[in-house]
């Protein structure tokens, strides 16, 4: 199996975005295309994680994603 993750680009890094599927907004901390397979099969899935202004931070889909400005 080869690595678990790799960081992304990503546009809207560093800015203030919103959770669509959640409502919730933060700061968008990184983008990670992260290997989530638990058997020998590989599955990579594009993960956002955003930092609420609590500190606490949380992963979503890429796509659940919009800028909150």
């Amino acid at each position: 199996m080869s690595d678990r993750y790799e960081y992304v680009p990503h546009r809207l890094l560093r800015c203030p975005v919103r959770d669509i599927a959640s409502g919730v907004e933060g700061e968008l901390m990184a983008v990670i295309n992260e290997n989530v397979s638990d058997s020998g099969r590989e599955h990579w899935v594009e993960l956002a994680y955003i930092r609420r202004a609590c500190g606490r931070e949380f992963a979503t889909a890429v796509s659940n994603i919009e800028s909150a400005v």
